[in-house]
């Protein structure tokens, strides 16, 4: 991807994070190296989407510690944040239906040219900058596994018209621009078939071995990853449940549920 990509080395000891309606997760320690798949292993509800986030320094956790390349969590989220790029993430990541491909990827090249790169890369000369971009987009593409010319208007597709694992692939791409040594994604296997779902594994595998650190959420981890389990969390909460019902109280404040989600999502939109 236009040059080497070193990824970083992640763990947690102790990490949890608790909303206004309980924990999201609680009690997650690994240690992971660089260039390591990381696979958030849970059903939905347990907390995923909020591990992955705070891993990547978008939520504050509420006990526990990470580091993410040495730099601590929480302490050091702005850091990590510098290192990272979400792709798939629902309400965070989210595409514009109405844009095309090529115009998701033109106006990321843009952004990250305007806020992510040298000021060379701001003010350098127009056709170098061009250039840069070009290869940029190309890397990222080529990375990401899409090929603008199996879409049916090639780069001119509106998202809308995307398959699933063709707009993954695309939100895959569009964080791949900002050549990050740390990926999040969200849902990556949701809705897919047996097959899209290998092929996507596939290409996560290959984003970790050419260096890249890669954290994925899922339902079910794939052998060969260093897996992290938010099964805890929602044993945590069925155990809270079963007492309320013994007190007589509704247990809502132990759960986590679409609502703890969207809090967490709008808590990263901040971030």
């Amino acid at each position: 991807m236009g040059g080497t990509v070193t990824g970083v080395g992640v763990t947690a000891q102790g990490l949890g994070l608790e909303g206004p309606r309980g924990w999201a997760f609680r009690g997650v320690s690994f240690e992971a190296e660089p260039g390591s798949l990381i696979t958030i292993e849970g059903p939905s509800g347990t907390g995923r989407t909020s591990l992955l986030l705070a891993l990547t320094g978008r939520m504050k956790p509420t006990e526990g510690t990470a580091s993410v390349d040495g730099a601590a969590l929480p302490k050091r989220m702005a850091a990590v944040r510098r290192v990272s790029a979400l792709a798939h993430v629902p309400g965070v990541t989210d595409l514009d239906q109405a844009l095309t491909v090529a115009e998701h990827l033109r106006e990321r090249a843009l952004l990250q040219r305007r806020f992510g790169d040298s000021l060379r890369a701001l003010f350098g000369p127009r056709a170098e900058r061009r250039t840069e971009e070009r290869l940029r987009i190309d890397a990222a593409l080529t990375a990401a596994g899409l090929d603008l010319e199996s879409l049916p208007k090639g780069g001119r597709t509106a998202v809308r018209d995307l398959e699933r694992s063709e707009a993954l692939r695309l939100s895959l791409a569009l964080a791949l621009i900002a050549r990050p040594r740390l990926l999040g994604v969200d849902d990556t296997d949701l809705k897919l078939s047996d097959a899209e779902r290998a092929d996507i594994w596939a290409l996560l595998k290959s984003l970790a071995e050419a260096g890249t650190t890669v954290v994925a959420v899922c339902s079910e981890a794939p052998d060969g990853t260093v897996k992290v389990s938010t099964q805890a969390t929602a044993d945590d909460a069925e155990e809270t449940q079963d007492d309320s019902e013994t007190d007589g109280t509704d247990g809502t404040d132990g759960k986590t549920d679409g609502k703890e989600a969207a809090d967490a999502l709008a808590e990263a939109g901040r971030a």
